[in-house]
């Protein structure tokens, strides 16, 4: 048969349905199969071998498209890229614009931070609304100071810092990938965001605490009742805001011995503490309890676009900012994390030894005594957080006429 057979050929072979392969110029041959169904592929030499690979089934290929699909190959073996070689390649993850960027350097952060719901978080809220939806060809260090100035006008400098951190990680991810050549957000430093961050010492006295909780009740309609009860545990346990907003009721054992015992995967040292509760602390379970409608998490999400099964990171902050920004809070600015400085502070105007306080607040002891001291000091814990309840505890004014607390599996 002619070396460059044509359609009717094609279709004479098919007919006839004899298996074997021929010519049709080109490198390109038409393949009939011992079961009498055709297709066609394409043979070449690279690096100093002979290779062949597929191309499609006939008719879904007609011949003209089959000679048109050979000729791009060939131009691209002579380019020395390998069609065979390129076809084992994994799948290559589409990434267009800074959204799917974001989504694959998220994912990487899954595999090696141990909160990487932290950078996602930042993302989604400070980057995603500004320059998500850009092509990266089309991010410039302009889109990146809009996003952080933005920020830095909410008084939110931390928060910027961080935002231009993440700004740069992200765009270098880009870099490692071959998809972008230079960083829009190298340029810019902390000055640019929210400066130089020094350690807050900011505490409230009880004098001020009983100002803070007198306006929360002032204004319930703003300041919810979870919200109130959340601030009361961050005072009289002393635990991270991230560790009691994502907790669960499984983690409590209060029929046997009255604590709750915080897992090590949510614990910021890495380590499981047992953290003992006050008789107050109960009471105020009993009653989130009742108000959790039978969901596993102790603060469960308000918004169904929250992602997790909890109330957001940044819902008790920004309860607080709202009655500042309202001029109703009686008191200087303060954070939620200042009421974890301020459980401390307590702690030691109650003259608690600084070893058990800091093991309140689920910090490693430093230095020898860290490393030879593994005793966890449950019950002066204990009668430590009593004192601390014991003085708060007025101020507060808790609710206690509340149905038991009922142990979930």
């Amino acid at each position: 048969m002619a070396s460059n057979i044509n359609d009717k050929q094609v279709k004479a072979l098919l007919r006839k349905k004899v298996p074997g392969r021929y010519a049709a110029g080109g490198g390109l041959y038409f393949r009939v199969s011992n079961e009498g169904t055709g297709f066609w592929l394409v043979r070449y030499t690279t690096n100093g071998k002979r290779r062949e690979i597929t191309l499609d089934k006939y008719p879904q290929l007609a011949l003209v498209d089959a000679r048109a699909k050979c000729a791009i190959l060939k131009a691209e073996i002579k380019s020395g890229i390998d069609p065979q070689a390129e076809k084992k390649r994994p799948a290559i993850v589409k990434i267009y614009t800074v959204d799917d960027l974001a989504e694959d350097w998220l994912l990487d952060c899954e595999k090696r931070l141990k909160h990487p719901n932290i950078p996602r978080r930042v993302y989604e809220k400070n980057l995603a609304p500004v320059f998500g939806e850009l092509s990266l060809e089309r991010v410039t260090p302009l889109d990146i100071r809009a996003a952080i100035e933005k920020i830095v006008k909410s008084n939110r400098p931390t928060i910027a810092n961080d935002a231009l951190m993440y700004c740069k990680q992200l765009f270098r991810h880009a870099i490692r990938l071959n998809l972008m050549t230079t960083n829009p957000a190298e340029a810019f430093t902390v000055h640019q965001a929210g400066g130089v961050e020094k350690s807050r010492d900011r505490y409230l006295t009880v004098d001020e605490l009983a100002k803070v909780f007198t306006t929360f009740r002032q204004y319930s309609d703003q300041f919810t009742r979870e919200n109130y009860l959340a601030v009361a545990l961050l005072l009289v346990l002393g635990v991270r805001k991230g560790e009691l907003i994502a907790a669960e009721w499984c983690e409590f054992d209060i029929d046997d011995a009255v604590v709750w015992n915080i897992p090590e995967e949510r614990s910021k040292t890495g380590v499981a503490i047992s953290v003992p509760l006050p008789p107050v602390a109960i009471e105020w379970l009993q009653e989130l309890h009742i108000r959790a409608c039978g969901s596993e998490y102790v603060f469960p999400k308000r918004r169904s676009s929250v992602r997790n099964g909890h109330i957001s990171p940044d819902t008790l902050n920004a309860a607080i900012q709202k009655l500042f920004k309202g001029g109703n809070m009686p008191v200087e600015h303060f954070t939620v994390h200042d009421l974890r400085r301020t459980c401390r502070s307590l702690m030691a105007e109650a003259g608690i030894a600084g070893h058990v306080a800091e093991r309140c607040l689920n910090h490693k002891l430093k230095g020898v005594e860290g490393i030879y001291d593994r005793y966890d000091y449950l019950d002066e814990r204990r009668a430590a957080l009593q004192k601390i309840a014991d003085q708060l505890t007025p101020i507060i004014n808790p609710l206690s006429n509340v149905t038991s607390f009922r142990k979930r599996a």
